[in-house]
């Protein structure tokens, strides 16, 4: 594994940090908005943070064959996985919901190999899906599929599909764009949605909820964290590493998850959370052993 690709994963793993906020994030602010609301109003707080950023480094308009990424990526970032997600977690727990998103990796993958081409071998696919796998049987073995009902699962399934595709498209123009650009451009090119609809949502909705302060700053915190900042290092981690490779940091996001939810939500802990961490972080590194296993096709 040369330098450039460790300095990749690197930066994974710090946007995926960032981003296993999410969920808890999301189940704390939807006890105090609108669902819709919370999804709004986390991108139009990213979206103030990026025209302030984008006015001192005086950046120039997106090239024209660039908009079209940029569009794409808006749909899963700022719609799909936001509002699918913030839906689903009226009806189930942050935990239930890590544990069918605890699929992204092998999505994201899959994504980029369609779009981007990227060659992988077989035992990357074997590892990713035995990352996972364990995931998926850790969260059964400890009762998280109690957490939620069809209807939740397919919410955030939708919501894991909007943002793989997302992440991949993105990517995708990293190579001609810093990542910190893209998803300024992506926050702002949703304005023209977000703002009123943000503001129509809040006048219609406000007399129904009794919002805390917590629920506030759980807001905040999705739109500067989950929908900005964690971007900056993901696009990075992803355009060094390889969208594919790259994407199966994201293999630690559920347990992290878990570990935040249990601080913020009060969700149990067990000896078992440890286990399954172990497991996961050897899938994720058996995934990133076989990219010098790839023989380059020949001209």
């Amino acid at each position: 594994m040369d330098r450039l690709h460790r300095s990749g994963l690197l930066w994974a793993f710090v946007g995926v940090l960032l981003f296993s906020f999410s969920l808890p994030l999301t189940k704390v602010a939807v006890g105090g908005f609108n669902p819709y609301l919370t999804a709004m109003g986390r991108a139009v707080i990213a979206a103030a943070l990026a025209l302030l950023l984008l006015g001192i480094r005086r950046v120039a308009f997106p090239a024209r064959e660039q908009v079209r990424p940029i569009l794409y990526t808006m749909l899963g970032a700022v719609f799909g996985w936001p509002i699918l997600l913030a839906l689903a977690l009226e009806r189930t727990t942050s935990a239930h919901a890590a544990v069918i998103a605890a699929f992204m990796p092998l999505t994201t993958a899959l994504f980029a190999v369609l779009r981007t081409h990227e060659r992988v071998s077989p035992q990357f696919w074997w590892a990713a899906g035995a990352g996972t796998g364990a995931l998926i049987v850790f969260a059964l073995s400890r009762g998280g599929a109690e957490g939620g009902d069809w209807i939740a699962d397919l919410l955030v399934v939708g919501a894991v599909i909007s943002s793989s595709w997302c992440y991949v498209e993105g990517a995708s123009i990293t190579r001609v764009m810093p990542g910190w650009q893209v998803i300024s451009w992506v926050v702002v090119f949703s304005l023209p949605v977000t703002l009123p609809a943000s503001i129509i949502i809040y006048a219609a909705t406000s007399s129904d909820y009794d919002t805390t302060t917590t629920e506030w700053a759980a807001l905040v915190l999705l739109g500067v964290s989950s929908m900005y900042l964690g971007f900056f290092a993901w696009y990075r981690g992803l355009s060094l590493a390889g969208a594919a490779y790259g994407g199966q940091v994201q293999q630690i996001q559920p347990l992290l998850t878990l570990l935040w939810s249990a601080l913020l939500l009060g969700e149990v802990v067990t000896v078992g959370t440890v286990a399954a961490a172990l497991t996961v972080v050897a899938c994720v590194l058996w995934a990133q052993r076989t990219r010098r296993l790839v023989v380059a096709p020949e001209e």
